[in-house]
């Protein structure tokens, strides 16, 4: 069933909300749906679900009728906050699109010593709104109840300030032999906690930026003996972590 999402300002009253934006192309002339065609519609600020029923299709609204509440369980406990090297513009898309598929938080670009990838700053808003919208369709996609947010790219040297703020911060590093990931969350007490993961760039994360780190507090942990790609890592990561700590 399609799924959509609507903000507070969108619910009319108890029993009405207005779907707006692109969805009402969608629904319209991509969808072909018809009046009494029923949806399913997520509210972004309390994330909660709704089985409706389309009662108007209007010039730049349709009108639909909340038929009543649906229980989703589309989000993980955990949440996991990708901070991912700058890679190439193909790699990044694929990165965005499958991580939101498996669940991720959200996701903030890294400006690392060995990216290839390099942004001025009126690039650098371009590509977060196009990589916003793909996140924005990945979520619609795959039924999530919230859209993951993708930040502005931010420096290696930012990341030490922001470590204290998670549960745990892993970095996937390809000379580290001995700790793994499943080490690692075996770490942790609670039910619900919020994770970090970084991955480096195609050239991978430099001796110096692993120091600076693990100095302030980040876990360095290996993913295996073979080496992956960029692309590779975050889903891996992402993958196994919830495997771990899901019910």
């Amino acid at each position: 069933m399609p799924k959509f999402f609507v903000e507070d300002h969108q619910i009319v009253n108890e029993k009405n909300l207005e779907i707006q934006g692109e969805d009402v192309k969608h629904i319209r002339d991509v969808l072909r749906l018809k009046k009494e065609d029923e949806i399913q519609v997520c509210n972004l600020e309390k994330g909660e679900n709704y089985l409706c029923k389309i009662l108007e299709f209007r010039e730049k609204t349709v009108l639909c009728e909340m038929i009543q509440k649906v229980e989703s369980e589309a989000e993980p406990k955990n949440q996991i906050v990708v901070y991912q090297a700058l890679p190439k513009q193909e790699k990044m898309e694929w990165i965005l699109q499958k991580a939101t598929e498996l669940g991720m938080e959200a996701l903030v670009p890294v400006v690392m010593s060995r990216c290839i990838v390099k942004l001025d700053e009126k690039s650098t808003h371009k590509k977060v709104e196009r990589w916003q919208k793909i996140v924005e369709s990945a979520a619609k996609q795959s039924g999530r109840d919230r859209i993951p947010n993708v930040d502005m790219p931010c420096a290696i040297k930012e990341l030490t300030e922001k470590i204290s703020e998670f549960d745990v911060f892993l970095v996937a590093y390809e000379k580290e032999e001995s700790h793994t990931l499943k080490e690692e969350l075996k770490q942790l007490k609670k039910k619900q906690n919020r994770i970090a993961i970084l991955i480096g760039p195609e050239g991978g994360i430099t001796t110096e930026e692993v120091l600076m780190l693990q100095e302030n507090g980040a876990k360095v942990v290996t993913l295996g003996k073979r080496i992956l790609r960029t692309e590779t890592v975050a889903l891996n990561m992402i993958s196994n972590i919830l495997y771990e700590l899901e019910e």
